[in-house]
């Protein structure tokens, strides 16, 4: 593997664009009709906070957080390209973008991941993430486990 390198953006970067796409087709294939219950979830209006990661010159990954409240954010559209997973480069997205975090002051992370999705399951729990009661719009939805780490 290629060193990985990792661009801080803003959601207009084409790369980012292109890798949340391949995101969205993932989910489909995983979880196909209900994948539409949490799409309405997945639109990311303006955000300054996303983060590329490339490989051998190609975009191979890519994350964001938005701020949940005045000291957590919630990480949003975690991807690697499939035939790249398993090399490390989804627990750099993560440990680049806590270290983002804590720049900013913030002191938790939550997120959501699906049920049908055990390869991110495992991610977050190595990485230090404990499951927490399901929050705001996931709150109900039987398929989604949510998750919390203090970051300081």
């Amino acid at each position: 593997m290629n060193t990985v390198t990792y661009l801080r953006t803003n959601n207009e970067q084409r790369d980012f664009e292109s890798l949340t796409s391949a995101l969205d087709d993932d989910l489909r294939d995983r979880y196909h009709e209900l994948q539409e219950l949490y799409d309405e979830h997945n639109v990311i209006d303006a955000i300054e906070t996303v983060l590329i990661a490339y490989a051998a010159g190609a975009a191979v990954g890519c994350a964001c957080f938005r701020e949940f409240n005045d000291h957590t954010i919630e990480i949003k559209r975690m991807f690697v390209m499939p035939d790249l997973r398993g090399q490390g480069i989804a627990m750099g997205i993560l440990q680049e973008l806590e270290n983002w975090a804590r720049e900013l002051n913030y002191g938790y992370a939550i997120l959501e991941t699906g049920k049908r999705q055990p390869e991110a399951i495992s991610l977050y729990q190595k990485s230090g993430y404990t499951i927490m009661d399901n929050y705001g719009q996931y709150i109900g939805m039987d398929n989604s486990i949510c998750m919390r780490k203090r970051l300081g």
